[in-house]
């Protein structure tokens, strides 16, 4: 080459490359050591999309009415006469809005028995539907 003329850029290519190439190992190897080594965690807890999490507040008046509601659409779509004792156990799960899997007691003739119900939930669209009623095959007794 002669004096005062700069490389052609094919020759600097190969540098750019590496030093690409050498970021993205460092980069990466910085990420499995932050983790491997417990300096960056994942927290388990969060609840993850379609996940389902318990509702621990069993007396909040939202879960409350949504338990109620499904008994008074159970009553109304099979023409029974079911009284509500109290809800048992309640979980919440993120789908297009919020699915509410419920168990709760209810009195039928006299007898109480425990019910499994699920209602979904579309706030924004003002939407509220039972999706499911049974009887339980569970023993939820303490």
């Amino acid at each position: 080459m002669m004096k005062g003329t700069t490389k052609p850029k094919s020759m600097m290519i190969p540098k750019t490359t590496t030093f690409i190439a050498m970021s993205l190992v460092i980069t990466a190897f910085l990420l499995l050591g932050c983790f491997q080594f417990g300096i960056c965690r994942i927290d388990k807890t969060t609840a993850k999309m379609g996940g389902i999490r318990d509702i621990n507040n069993l007396n909040g008046i939202e879960i409350q009415n949504l338990a109620r509601f499904a008994l008074d659409q159970h009553n109304k779509k099979e023409n029974s006469l079911l009284k509500f004792v109290r809800l048992v156990k309640a979980k919440e799960q993120v789908v297009a809005g919020m699915l509410y899997h419920m168990t709760l007691e209810a009195n039928d003739a006299g007898k109480t028995k425990v019910y499994e119900t699920k209602v979904w939930v579309k706030p924004w669209m003002n939407f509220k539907e039972m999706t499911e009623f049974k009887v339980s095959d569970v023993d939820h007794s303490v």
